[in-house]
């Protein structure tokens, strides 16, 4: 299974960015996928994840509003729109994907997931 994060990159104050993670070596419409992110110092933490079919999404309070993450099962791809960015969003930004079964309930808690892609670095300057 292999988990390819991309689209990271430095931005300003209140600028945009959108990740992507192309899946490949899973039955990717039968896992609920996450987005996690990891700042210098600090445990890795959850920002957003969407169910197996896409009619469900989750969010981190300090994300709700400003990110949107969605979906295509058509391509193996899961996306994170992120928008009004802050300098404390700035950090290294990982996809996951967890079964679904366990998706429903752990879709927060980095321990449940299963499998992990390489992480994309996102930095925003004041």
């Amino acid at each position: 299974v292999q988990l390819q994060a991309s689209g990271g990159g430095s931005v300003q104050a209140g600028g945009s960015l959108r990740l992507a993670c192309a899946a490949e070596g899973l039955t990717f419409s039968t896992y609920t996928m996450g987005w996690f992110r990891q700042a210098p110092g600090k445990e890795r933490e959850f920002v957003s994840a969407i169910n197996y079919s896409g009619d469900t999404t989750y969010y981190a309070d300090s994300v709700k509003g400003r990110f949107t993450i969605s979906r295509a099962n058509s391509l193996n791809t899961v996306y994170l729109q992120m928008n009004s960015l802050k300098p404390e969003d700035t950090a290294v930004y990982y996809c996951a994907a967890i079964t679904a079964m366990y998706g429903r309930t752990w879709y927060h808690s980095k321990d449940k997931y299963r499998y992990w892609g390489q992480g994309t670095q996102v930095t925003v300057s004041s």
